[in-house]
Parts: structure tokens; C-alpha cells; sequence
């Protein structure tokens, strides 16, 4: 299936896209594949509120997306897979049987899985700029990339036992 339809299929029942894949076997290639493009996605989606700063401020609007493409493509891809470690010794102590590789995915996916509404959250922050309509889109999109993830790991979990 194709990646566009997966994202739309997880809004449907983000356990059946993560099972579907983790069915293929460990893919280190298609995970980090999916956390680029999910970081991609960040960066894209940092744009408009780039811009905002760089008019409202009057700065040059090349370092601020600098900073943004360092940040969201070179540091975010490493403490995610920190973050993914982490959490799967963590689980793995409390005894879940997903393993690192299900765990990665799971937080991967998620990320790539909520791109939709990170680009919107993106447009209100740049259109609206930081007020209460970019903090109820933003809280929207965290539960909903908590909804992903932890369905993602519990899948994960019974997938692997």
C-alpha cells in the first residue's frame, strides 16, 4: 500500500498499518526511511512561521530555516531514536516482547502517521501566529500522535508474543 494511503488508513486503526508492516520483518531501511520523511514533514510544515518571524521581525529569513533543517533533519531523527530506545528498555523491564526494532517503528510511524496535522498546526502558527487556536490544533495533534504511538507499541507487543 501506498505510504498516503497508510497514513490515511492509520486515522481508521493505527494497529492494523503498524501490524501490517511489522508482518514484512525487521526493515531498518523502510524505519529510518519513515522517521525522514517524518522529519521532512517537521521541517516543511516550519516554514510558515519562519516566515512570520522573519517579516514581523524583519530578519533575513535564512538562518531561521538553518536552524529549522539543522534541528528537525539532523537532531530530531537522533533523540527520536533515543526516545525509541529508551522506551522499549523501559517496556522491555515491565516485560513487553516488541523489541527495539518494533518499538522504532512504532514511534516512527506515529510521527509520519501525524504529518497532516502538523502541517495544519504549521499554517495556524504561521497565519494566526502563538495564541489559543495554535495551542487547541497542537493538543489535538498530541493526542492524536499519543493515540498512534501507544497503539503502535501495544500491536507491537502481541505481534511479537
Amino acid at each position: 500500500m501506498s505510504v498516503l494511503r497508510d497514513i490515511a488508513a492509520t486515522y481508521g486503526g493505527p494497529h492494523k498499518v503498524v501490524a501490517r508492516h511489522l508482518a514484512v520483518g525487521q526493515r531498518e531501511d523502510r524505519a529510518l526511511a519513515i522517521l525522514m520523511a517524518g522529519c521532512a514533514m517537521l521541517f516543511v510544515s516550519s516554514w510558515p512561521y519562519n516566515a512570520r518571524v522573519a517579516h514581523l521581525e524583519g530578519q533575513d529569513m535564512g538562518p531561521l530555516m538553518g536552524g529549522s533543517l539543522f534541528a528537525l533533519m539532523f537532531m530530531a531523527p537522533l533523540i527520536f531514536y533515543i526516545l525509541a530506545g529508551v522506551v522499549g528498555f523501559l517496556l522491555g523491564l515491565a516485560g513487553w516482547k516488541g523489541g527495539g526494532y518494533a518499538s522504532r517503528f512504532a514511534l516512527f510511524w506515529a510521527i509520519l502517521a501525524t504529518t497532516p496535522m502538523l502541517l495544519l498546526h504549521g499554517l495556524v502558527r504561521g497565519f494566526l501566529g502563538p495564541g489559543l487556536e495554535e495551542q487547541i490544533v497542537g493538543l489535538i495533534w498530541f493526542v492524536v500522535f499519543l493515540w498512534f504511538w501507544l497503539s503502535g507499541l501495544r500491536q507491537a507487543g502481541r505481534a511479537q508474543t
